[in-house]
This record gives C-alpha cells, structure tokens and sequence, in this order.
C-alpha cells in the first residue's frame, strides 16, 4: 500500500524512538525530490530519508548509499544553512493525515535558539516537503506552487504555510465511537463507509480494519450494529492499535507487493515476511521500486532521442535503397541511348515513342523507346546517356550511403538495447557522453552542474553452474573495455548479427556446458532475447578485433563457431 496515514503513524513512533535527541550533522538532497538527513543521537548515526515522489513519497530511516550532485540545490542549501547542527525535537502528525511535521531547535546567527520545522506532505502527485521558520512562514520547498499551479493554495518563500485543504475526516486517534458510528451510516461497504469517515487510511487498509471488525473485506453496513462495529473499530485505529511487527507481503515470484505495519489477514494468501522495523520494510518495499522508476525517467529523454534517430535512419535507407534500385536501370538507359545514336536516320523529331532493333539482344527482338516530342533524335540519344551516367553515380553513391546508413543504423539500434539494460545512474550517463561526443546530443554545460559524481559502472557478473565466472557488458563503454582486457585465450562471445552485449568466460578451456550457458546469457542480452533459438557466435578473445575508428561497442572476428540457444536471463 501507499504510504497512507495508517503507515505514517507507526513510522513516526519509530523515528520519535530512535531520532529525538538527535543532532542534525549532514543533509544532502540526492534527488530533486528526495531529502537525506544524518541525524546522530545516543552515539548512533542514522539517516533518515524523506521523499516527495509523485510515485513513491515516504519517510524513513535509509541505509542505502545514494551519491549527491556535484553542486547541491538551491533548497539543500537552504536547509543547511537553517538545520546543519540543531536538535530533532519530535515527529509529529496532523490528524490522522499524511502530513508529518518535523520540529527542530537551532542556533541562530545571533546564538539565539530558534524553532525550525519540516513540513511532509505524502499525498501522491501533490507530495511535497516545506521548511518553516518559528512563525510558519515558508523558507522554501521542494516543489514551489504558485497561482498559476494551484488556485487552491500556493506555497512560496515568503507566504505563511496553509495546510491542505480540509477534507472534514475523523482523526483516527481522538474519534469516540459515537461519532465513527454517525459518520458510518447504516447502508453501503463498511470498507468505503469508513475510508470516506477516518483520515488517512487507504483503500487497503479500509479493507483489512473492516475483515477484522466485521468479519469480511466486503461486509455491508446493512443489519449491523453499527456502534458496536464503530468500537471494534476505533479499537483497532485508535491509540490502543495492534503493536508494530511490519510485514513484507511479496508474491509467488518473490516481488515485493505490500508493506504492512502488522500481518494483514488480508494478506494472508501471499507470503508475509517479518521485518525488523518499519523503516527496513518501508525500504525493502520502495527502494527498488522507486530505483527503477527513477532510471526510467532518466532515460526517457534518450530513449526518445534514440528512437528519433532509429526512424530517421530508416527513411533514409529507405530512399537511399529506392536510389538504388533506380541505379539498376542506367544498363536499360545506356542501351537506348546507344540504339538511338545508331538509328538517328530511322527517328524523326516530334516522335513520342521509337521501336529499335536491339542489337545487344541474341534475338535482336524491337526495344520500344520512349522520347521527347521537344527534342531532335540527337538530344534524346544525349538524354539517355545523361540518365545512364546519373544512374550510375547515384548507384555508386547510394550503394556507399547505405552502408553508413546501416552502420549508424546498428549502432543506433545497439544504443536502444544498451538503455534497456541500465539499472544505475552510472550506465544512463556513460551512453549520455557518448551519444554527445558522437554529436547526437548537444553538451549542456549548465546541466552539467547538477550531474553526480558517479563511480564508472560495472558490467554484470554471473557464475556458470560449475563456479566459472561470466561477465556481461551493459553498454558500449563496458563491452569495449570488458573485452579487450581479457586474456587472448578468454572465450568471447556475441549474438549474431544482432545489437548485444560482449559476453566474456573468465579464465581458459571452459566446458561445452558453461560455453552453452554463457551464449544463452549473450543471447537474453540482445536484441534476440525474445526468440526461442538464437545464433550466438564465440571465438578466443584474440581474435577479436576493433577496426580503426570504429564506433564504441564495434568489433569484428574471426575463427567464430555458431551455438543457437535459448535466452536465458539467468544460469
């Protein structure tokens, strides 16, 4: 589920336990979206991650290693400058909602202790995350909302904070069973009925409150006792709620599916697994996630850039292949100017159409001719001999400009497949700097400011079933230095005629079982991996070979022998 208000009330236990107290002696803002806090507190550093996602908006302690811009923004900034060394005073939330408030005390330029404050909203698109000075005014935030935005409210540097607008809920903590009971009515799904009455609980958790109050995810309000239902209710939302043991719900393919402060009956069906605290679970369940849709949104724009230059490429080669078909004909445009030198007598001006014998015909059988009523028998002998050297060099070119054509095509099409196997900042900005230097994209020193210091990417590392190592090239950068730092006696290999990853088997003389393994990786790892038999071409490392000026990636070989396998993502 969401990162609704039901969730945000046992993180905030958890960051009140373990955070208060605490200094705040580093921030850095990895993300445009998504803030990282180093809280140290009882001799422990911990840091705490606030993220306003539009599809992953969260609170939580963090583990994970996440590398800063090379110049920090504008609010990080900020925030150092109004939080860098003061004290975590306490977590809160407004009314049950997923709002959480952050309340610090910092030391002034004065030396005067003032009071600071972080304002959280997790609400989907709208998430944001707000810094207050003592009077609630805003200093700045995450994402600014002017007029034009939202005519609802704005949040800029300067103006007071506004809450959001109040949808006119129960506070899950302080509603009596009385007013939940009024608030329920008598007809309709317990589940909808109590998600429209309580704040901040989703859909999922409407559900599971109303299988543990009334017996069924579905129960109708119909022919209940309806206070009697609100007490169970409120006994289950209210302060006295079920204890904290966070649950990861995954699927039958071991996919993370939910996150749930407590086993959820309703989850029962799938396999829950016990996590140590809410924050690891949290983690567990969005980290990944969010990972991934973070790389798909970085790579968005050079996706489209790659696909505009694929179907650019293809028009061309289509019209550069229409030119050389039309080059076939200068044989047919030579011979009638031949024919028409050698019968200049039989053709007389104004003539639209001529038949000739054709004497570089065995049967000499009559060639029909087409001519211009404007010229004389000389001028159109003259034209067809113009066509036929226009033909002629236009094969010529045409058959020289498809090959590029072809070349740049494959490159182009290699580079699509390489974007599809990024998982890391690190890959996307290696196949960014290459499409620059090859000036498909243009350099933007500006946007250079905000780049990460990244370490160079890795290429991907398995183990054949007897233990042999086999690693994957994830783009040009890492093929090209993956296989020329093999040894020469290394089995190299490739899908066949086909943009894919350099596939190398560590070490010597490997087995047929593991060279199988290996080409059906290199065969997943390309453009082919959706066949069901794919040519995998391996040779000795040492005989592979990078033609002069090749483009990164491009190779060629010999000595090669052919497997044809079944992709495989995994040994």
């Amino acid at each position: 589920m969401p990162m609704d208000g039901f969730m945000l009330s046992y993180v905030i236990r958890e960051l009140n336990d373990e955070l208060v107290g605490g200094r705040v002696d580093r921030i850095s803002q990895p993300e445009k979206d998504e803030l990282l806090l180093s809280i140290r507190n009882r001799g422990k550093n911990s840091v705490l991650l606030i993220s306003a996602s539009a599809n992953a908006a969260r609170m939580h302690l963090t583990r994970e290693k996440k590398v800063s811009p090379l110049e920090p923004p504008m609010f990080c900034m900020l925030m150092r400058k109004h939080l860098l060394g003061g004290r975590v005073l306490g977590f809160e939330q407004d009314g049950g909602d997923r709002v959480a408030r952050i309340r610090f005390e910092v030391l002034d330029e004065m030396g005067d202790y003032v009071a600071r404050k972080l304002v959280c909203e997790f609400m989907g698109r709208h998430s944001n995350v707000m810094l207050l000075r003592h009077d609630g005014v805003i200093v700045d935030s995450v994402s600014r909302i002017s007029e034009d935005i939202s005519s609802v409210r704005s949040v800029l540097p300067g103006l007071p904070y506004q809450q959001p607008p109040a949808q006119g809920k129960l506070d899950p903590l302080t509603m009596t069973p009385g007013e939940l009971a009024a608030r329920l009515g008598t007809a309709g799904d317990v589940s909808k009925a109590l998600q429209a009455a309580v704040s901040g609980l989703s859909p999922q958790t409407a559900r599971e409150m109303a299988l543990r109050a009334a017996g069924d995810t579905d129960a109708r309000l119909e022919g209940k006792d309806v206070f009697a239902l609100s007490e169970a209710l409120c006994g289950l939302l209210g302060p006295n709620r079920p204890a904290c043991r966070p649950v990861l719900v995954t699927d039958e393919n071991g996919q993370a599916v939910d996150v749930t402060p407590f086993p959820y009956l309703s989850r029962a069906a799938l396999t829950n697994r016990r996590m140590d605290n809410v924050s690891g679970a949290q983690e567990a369940y969005f980290g990944a996630r969010d990972h991934a849709d973070r790389i798909h949104q970085k790579s968005s724009a050079i996706y489209h850039l790659l696909k505009n230059n694929i179907d650019r490429c293809e028009k061309k080669l289509g019209l550069q292949m229409q030119s050389l078909q039309e080059g076939e004909r200068m044989e047919e445009f030579r011979v009638k100017g031949e024919l028409l030198s050698a019968s200049l007598y039989a053709v007389n001006k104004g003539q639209a159409k001529v038949e000739l014998a054709n004497y570089y015909d065995p049967e000499q059988k009559p060639l029909s001719i087409d001519l211009d009523v404007r010229l004389t028998p000389a001028q159109n002998a003259q034209r067809y001999f113009k066509l036929y050297q226009k033909a002629r060099s236009a094969k010529r070119l045409a058959g020289e400009q498809v090959k590029k054509t072809q070349e740049e095509l494959l490159y182009l099409q290699g580079q699509m497949e390489n974007l599809g196997k990024c998982t890391e900042e690190a890959e996307l900005y290696e196949i960014r700097e290459e499409l620059e230097r090859l000036g498909y994209i243009k350099a933007n020193k500006a946007a250079r400011k905000g780049v990460k210091n990244l370490p160079p990417s890795k290429p991907l590392k398995m183990q054949a079933s007897d233990g042999t190592v086999i690693l994957i090239g994830k783009n040009n950068l890492q093929n090209d230095k993956l296989t020329f730092d093999a040894m020469p006696d290394e089995v190299w290999l490739h899908a066949k005629d086909i943009p894919g990853s350099h596939v190398i088997i560590v070490g010597e003389n490997p087995s047929e079982k593991t060279i199988e393994e290996a080409a059906g990786l290199a065969a997943y790892y390309s453009k082919g991996r959706t066949g069901s038999r794919v040519a995998v071409d391996y040779t000795l490392r040492r005989y592979v070979k990078k033609p002069s000026g090749a483009k990164p990636g491009f190779v060629i070989y010999t000595h090669q022998r052919t497997l044809y396998v079944q992709p495989r993502e995994t040994v």
